[in-house]
């Protein structure tokens, strides 16, 4: 199943070698370009270049031990102070080190054919090398045949190869689908472990019951004794010796079973952690050619942009760290060619010439957090807003009525770029919808926010790993389901009492926000639950521009679970990523929220969405507003209505009704007369002056009961008017029965 290095040729060591070197190589040159007289880096560069020429020398890559005999002599000669590490020089060493770099991508069998194939480049190279060390009266040095005998330290290097960890079996490779085998069977040796107690537990009910037998055996025995049956004691006396037996032999067995339960679950979790830690890798693999990449696509556009890392060393599942190169590459071209302003503009500004890029990895609330922040220019919310109205988006009002934080949801829009023109680095669209199907693939989520002349931050929040995910446990339809936690937006219980039917769909308000409420249920084409009750479950879900609040009909707590792909011959399962096997070995199935989204929208658009029957009724009783600024008055007329049934809103002032009543439906309103910021007669004359309101029914309450106030409400266009006093009977009540009838 696995294959030790050391069955590798030598071409394949070596080629391991150099793929070891490339990132030491470009991170101590990278520092040596921004600070020259750092001894540590120039040190570690020169070993590496010496390791990579004695390596190349003992499999007789003879170009390759030219090309590197040339970069040690220059850097020799830099450390003598003979020559001086100038930017010409920066660069021809970037160049041998991406020659290094393409040869330790190559088929180990290859290498060979294609060093003699490109002999004319390395020619050049070699030619630009040597031009960097102007003669003095005498010529460089010429690369000695390399040996034992005339080069002890390249001797040292060869053994360093041919020793590289492995040799002694230290390190092996194991093909990824192998250990994602063995993870799937360490979790599940995890689950099956967890099946001794429960037989620990049967056994320990058999040893309660047989200390019952026992009782009845010794009843027996008395009774039989007292009633003078002495050839039937024998007999009992038979029953008890073998009782005592069997239950001797289960306590101790029982306690070998519970002692071996113990032990296996607990090198079960130990093992289950360490093949869980072979699949993680540290944050700075994924990074080791961001340095360089920044440095040349911003000395390429004329700017200075230092890129600064924080938690290189937090772990992170390896198919996480496979998938997080692209996205963030985008992330990193977009921040030095969109970001980032050109030095004399930042001067204008009051910034530093040189940009700065943060990236910091972490661990936060189980879940693994990557922050991509940039001191740029930010993003010009007027050209998004632009380029939306010239997409056709949006028209010109939507696109204003925007704010920031929607705009940027749009930028995750396929296609969409501000870019003024397509370049080698941007304008086609792409980047940050990439990095949206990434975090979205993975089970994670990735917000953007932008200050502008301030910057731009992107967050990605990232399960830990792809084998185990946190999720959130519920019922739906008799059956568990589970979802990432790591994709819910919220959690949480309504009463009946808050949802509203707005155009036939049912929604509730969350901070202030009208989220559509869908039932899985319907959505997974199952039947309605018969009596839902009063304290409902949501969880709340979203894409980049939708949320939506899904029933279920119950919770069932957390768990990790190890995830276990579906059979492909089924295709794609609709709403389900993924499946997973329970504690107490029970399969359970992983909710696609993303696809969940997907199935909501279509059931949305396909006008097939219905609301529950039960809740329907029990929502669409017949809805009143209540209108005063007196607490008590308040309190009292909505008790009062309540108390018949009506579904009852409140409002403290008109301002807040007339707002209420455009975003609501309400079969009548009762108001009061003088309030502050908008009174009721003028809330009265308002809405008569809307055809949306010119016949909903209104009744005026208040203390004022003169005739010349009555008329007043009357002509204003009030249905009835109410004195507050007369409360006390059923004259409000009726008054609404006889407008809108019974609730």
């Amino acid at each position: 199943m696995s294959e030790p290095l050391p069955e590798a040729t030598p071409l394949e060591l070596f080629r391991l070698e150099l793929e070891e070197r490339i990132g030491g190589l470009n991170s101590s040159l990278l520092i040596l370009e921004a600070a020259p007289s750092s001894q540590e880096a120039f040190d570690q560069f020169m070993r590496s270049v010496h390791s990579v020429k004695g390596a190349a020398s003992i499999v007789v890559l003879q170009p390759l031990v030219r090309v590197a005999h040339a970069l040690e002599d220059y850097f020799v000669g830099v450390k003598s102070g003979k020559f001086i590490l100038d930017s010409n020089a920066v660069s021809q060493a970037f160049r041998c080190i991406d020659l290094f770099q393409d040869i330790s991508r190559l088929p180990s069998d290859q290498i060979r054919e294609w060093l003699s194939a490109r002999s004319p480049e390395l020619d050049q190279l070699l030619q630009c090398l040597e031009d960097l060390m102007p003669s003095d009266g005498s010529t460089p040095s010429s690369p000695q045949p390399l040996s034992s005998a005339t080069d002890p330290s390249y001797l040292r290097s060869a053994e360093e190869v041919l020793a590289m960890p492995g040799a002694n079996e230290r390190v092996v490779r194991v093909e990824a689908d192998n250990l994602n085998r063995i993870m799937a069977l360490s979790g599940e040796m995890l689950v099956e472990a967890k099946w001794l107690q429960p037989f620990a537990d049967s056994l320990n009910l058999l040893k309660d019951r047989q200390k019952d037998l026992q009782v009845t055996i010794e009843s027996l025995r008395l009774q039989l004794s007292e009633a003078g049956q002495s050839s039937s004691l024998e007999l009992v006396e038979r029953a008890r010796q073998k009782e005592k037996e069997c239950r001797d032999t289960l306590s101790e067995r029982l306690g070998e079973l519970e002692l071996y339960a113990l032990r296996t679950t607990n090198l079960s979790y130990r093992l289950y952690r360490e093949v869980i830690g072979s699949n993680m890798r540290p944050f700075s693999d994924a990074i080791v050619a961001f340095p360089r990449m920044v440095r040349d696509l911003a000395s390429g556009l004329g700017k200075q942009v230092h890129l600064e890392v924080v938690g290189k060393g937090t772990l992170v599942d390896r198919d996480i760290l496979r998938k997080l190169e692209s996205p963030l590459t985008h992330i990193l071209r977009n921040a030095i060619d969109h970001g980032i302003e050109l030095p004399a503009l930042r001067a204008d500004q009051g910034k530093s010439s040189g940009g700065t890029i943060r990236m910091e990895a972490l661990h936060r609330g189980g879940m693994l957090s990557i922050t991509i922040a940039d001191d740029g220019a930010g993003v010009p919310y007027d050209e998004v807003r632009r380029k939306l109205v010239d997409a056709g988006l949006f028209n010109f009002d939507e696109a204003q009525a925007l704010s920031e934080v929607e705009l940027c949801e749009q930028l995750f829009q396929p296609g969409f770029s501000t870019a003024k023109s397509v370049s080698e680095l941007s304008g086609r669209g792409v980047g940050l919808d990439a990095v949206s199907a990434m975090a979205n693939d993975v089970g994670g989520t990735v917000r953007f926010s932008s200050v502008p002349s301030e910057g731009t931050s992107i967050h990605f929040q990232l399960p830990l790993t792809l084998s185990v995910v946190r999720t959130l446990l519920v019922e739906i339809a008799g059956e568990p389901y589970a979802f990432p936690l790591a994709r819910l937006d919220q959690i949480l219980s309504i009463e009946v009492s808050d949802i509203s039917v707005m155009e036939g769909r049912e929604c509730f308000n969350l901070d202030g926000v009208s989220i559509g409420l869908i039932w899985a249920r319907q959505v997974m084409n199952f039947p309605e639950a018969n009596n839902p009750s009063s304290s409902i479950p949501v969880v709340v879900i979203s894409d980049h521009a939708k949320v939506y609040g899904v029933v279920v009909d119950r919770y069932l707590g957390e768990q990790d679970l190890v995830v276990r792909p579906l059979d492909p011959r089924l295709g794609k399962v609709a709403n389900v990523s993924a499946a997973a096997l329970m504690g107490d070995g029970q399969p359970i199935l992983i909710v696609d929220t993303v696809d969940l989204v997907r199935s909501i929208d279509a059931l949305l658009q396909s006008s097939e969405l219905q609301s529950h029957a039960t809740i329907k009724q029990l929502v669409e009783g017949k809805r009143i507003l209540v209108v005063d600024d007196s607490p008590v008055a308040l309190e009292l007329q909505a008790r009062l209505v309540l108390s018949r049934g009506y579904r009852v809103d409140k409002a403290v002032d008109g301002a807040e009704a007339w707002r209420l009543l455009r975003e609501n439906c309400f079969d009548l309103i009762v108001t009061d007369v003088e309030m502050p910021e908008m009174d009721g007669i003028t809330l009265v004359k308002t809405m008569r002056l809307d055809p949306k309101f010119a016949q909903l029914p209104i009744i005026i309450s208040s203390s004022r009961g003169s005739d010349s106030d009555r008329l007043q409400g009357l002509e204003a266009g009030a249905d009835y008017y109410l004195v507050k006093s007369s409360f006390q009977d059923d004259a409000l009540l009726d008054a609404i029965h006889q407008l809108i009838g019974a609730a």
